[in-house]
């Protein structure tokens, strides 16, 4: 191991982290934690990006993981620290983001004595970590974080979680060891070799075929390669494509395809699916349903009318091109789909959509969290500049603003744009003083309807009416929040805008410069 005896453990397991690769961390430390943030200080490979919440910090370890395919790690206060953090932690997961979590505990001494922030820190961060281990000597500490981040890069990327006890971060040790307890098996189940022969045999023997393609890098089923090799296939088998409802990452605009995702709610996706006697899972796990709905399976296609072609973090791609090659498929030119100016008038979700993809710089990224705009925009996005689209993969509230935050640090010369709604932006809203702190080139779009909409559109499922007591819980408008000015508090300058040509004029005077800034869409 590397002689790292003059270290503090601290010391020795933030150069392992740097040796690795690991050149970030999202930070909201407390005392449990302080020789590690004395060792920050030393540690001129690592920059500390501070969150006023946890959930902050986890979400921009995501968003960096998710644009780079590299973990960034994140530093959190004991368990009730980490607890804040497990929202986007759990969106991270359904992500397959890689992600090293630091979490301080007390002292190895103090622990018996159950003192107030003492917990089981083990079993919180299980259901969302895929590798778990508690550091128990100080000269552990570099083996620990090298197997951190070969954890993280499992199982095409998952959430590695380090407890650190305080007194280990602080002691200096004698020759760093290996760690005492044998790694956990990083690979799982070993997959089968892929058959590109059978899966053509199988593809040929189907008569109505739905490709249901995954998000992930630029190898995934999302990809430009894998879009256009399925585009291809879909030509050649009179087949259709969707991406999944919610994927990690996916390229989107002009010169791709223009695949529709998969629908939200069980009727339109079963009209989808239903009448395929074959659904390809290109990257994408099979589908269910969000939630239970009576009359509705959960699990909308049998495994006997599945065929995987490509598993999380495979190379979709390759795989897909070598199908499409055995079948003789042709390439398949791409129209290019022109975009019409939204019509002027007060706004609403379409001409937000139109507006943005209009607008919209090539090569920029946008973190999609809220249906009230995320829908409209990704049906006329096909015909925007080429961009990178970041969704909610696990549905917890709060992702869209700090997921964007860690995509401005991974990718700092491309825009960054965060489509979002009022309701869920609230739980992460801290994320702004970290925009303004960094200066990141990141524009906040609120759309501003005041209400939890989502929620209102489930209501109403079925030709419900809304009640008078379920509108007041799901209202936002007493008070109203006025964003602008919480913007400015934060430090990001904002505008509002109402109508169509005020959104464009805010809209091109944001994309014009550097640096944050937030606009309120008036709906």
């Amino acid at each position: 191991m590397t002689n790292r005896k003059d270290m503090t453990g601290a010391d020795a397991l933030l150069a392992a982290l740097a040796d690795e690769g690991v050149t970030v961390c999202f930070a909201n430390p407390g005392t449990t934690e302080l020789d590690l943030v004395r060792s920050l200080e030393r540690e001129e490979r690592m920059r500390c990006v501070v969150g006023l919440q946890e959930n902050v910090c986890t979400g921009g370890a995501d968003g960096y993981g998710r644009m780079t395919g590299r973990p960034a790690a994140t530093l959190l206060h004991l368990g009730p620290g980490f607890a804040n953090g497990i929202a986007n932690l759990h969106n991270a997961r359904r992500a397959h983001t890689p992600i090293v979590n630091l979490i301080g505990d007390h002292t190895s001494w103090h622990l018996p004595y159950d003192s107030p922030l003492t917990s089981d820190i083990e079993s919180l961060a299980r259901p969302v970590s895929g590798w778990v281990h508690r550091i128990a000597a100080v000269e552990q500490s570099d083996a620990a974080g090298r197997e951190a981040v070969k954890q993280s890069l499992a199982r095409g990327g998952q959430g590695a979680t380090l407890i650190f006890p305080a007194d280990h971060q602080a002691h200096t040790g004698g020759e760093q060891v290996a760690l005492q307890q044998p790694a956990a098996d990083v690979g799982a189940e070993v997959p089968a070799a892929f058959d590109p022969v059978a899966a053509v045999q199988r593809l040929k023997a189907a008569n109505r075929i739905v490709f249901l393609l995954g998000g992930g890098g630029e190898l995934s089923g999302l990809g430009v390669r894998a879009q256009k090799a399925v585009q291809r296939l879909c030509a050649a088998l009179g087949a259709t494509a969707y991406a999944e409802t919610f994927p990690s990452r996916s390229e989107r605009g002009q010169g791709l395809p223009a695949f529709d995702r998969l629908p939200y709610f069980p009727e339109p996706a079963r009209e989808v699916l239903d009448p395929a006697d074959l659904v390809v899972l290109v990257g994408a796990l099979p589908p269910v349903t969000y939630f239970g709905y009576e009359g509705h399976p959960s699990l909308l296609v049998p495994a006997e009318r599945l065929l995987k072609l490509a598993a999380v973090g495979d190379d979709a791609a390759t795989r897909l091109e070598q199908v499409a090659d055995l079948l003789g498929a042709v390439e398949v030119a791409i129209p290019v789909a022109v975009l019409s100016p939204p019509e002027e008038g007060p706004l609403t979700p379409a001409r937000i959509a139109l507006a943005l993809a209009n607008e919209l710089p090539e090569r920029a990224i946008v973190s999609v969290e809220g249906g009230t705009c995320g829908y409209p925009f990704y049906a006329v996005s096909a015909a925007a500049r080429p961009h990178t689209t970041l969704t909610n993969t696990g549905g917890a509230i709060g992702q869209g603003l700090p997921v964007a935050m860690g995509a401005a640090i991974a990718c700092p010369n491309r825009q960054v744009v965060a489509l979002l709604s009022d309701g869920s932006t609230q739980y992460t809203i801290q994320t702004l003083w970290s925009l303004a702190h960094e200066d990141l080139d990141v524009v906040v779009l609120i759309a501003a309807n005041h209400q939890y909409a989502i929620l209102r559109n489930e209501l109403r499922r079925g030709g419900a009416v809304l009640g008078n007591r379920a509108a007041e819980i799901t209202s936002l408008d007493k008070p109203r929040i006025d964003w602008v000015t919480l913007a400015q508090s934060y430090g990001v300058p904002g505008g509002r805008a109402t109508t169509s040509s005020e959104l464009t004029a805010l809209l091109r005077q944001a994309f014009a410069k550097r640096g944050p800034m937030l606009i309120e869409m008036a709906l």
